[in-house]
């Protein structure tokens, strides 16, 4: 894994955590940074509503598009995923200027609420769902992340 990140294949991400014990931060999540590898890895090419892994392949997407825009504009945020070991989690989170931001990426409908633990352990955390309808301005602009809104 670590010479697949090293010759930027891969990347890995870690978990967002406070230290609390009950989130999950020692683990990685594996994002694939072209999704053209990935597909040929799987030997899946068909489109993506017709896909069982649609969802992973939406999250992937989204995230190196953002993380293309991030480093392009200079945006020093930094970027992990949220899990608690009861199973909640959040797809994505941005810290920047010590803020967390969560995203939620949704392909086939529009409606997600944060985790009532995510709120209860960070209340002055932001919260977005990320979908069909809103997915260009997240990967072109710098949007959603508060005090970068365009």
């Amino acid at each position: 894994m670590d010479l697949l990140e090293k010759a930027f294949v891969i990347r890995m991400v870690g978990g967002y955590s406070r230290n609390l014990r009950k989130e999950i931060s020692k683990r990685h999540k594996v994002f694939f940074q072209d999704l053209g590898i990935r597909n040929a890895l799987i030997e899946k090419f068909t489109p993506i509503h017709l896909r069982d892994d649609g969802g992973r392949l939406w999250e992937n997407f989204l995230f190196v598009e953002r993380s293309k825009l991030l480093n392009n504009r200079q945006i020093r945020a930094n970027q992990f995923f949220w899990r608690l070991q009861t199973g909640a989690e959040i797809d994505y989170v941005e810290e920047y200027q010590d803020k967390p931001t969560g995203f939620e990426f949704k392909f086939n409908y529009k409606h997600a609420k944060a985790p009532q633990s995510w709120l209860a352990t960070y209340p002055e955390a932001h919260f977005h769902p990320i979908h069909l309808d809103n997915w260009l301005s997240f990967i072109l602009t710098p949007s959603f992340l508060p005090g970068l809104e365009e």
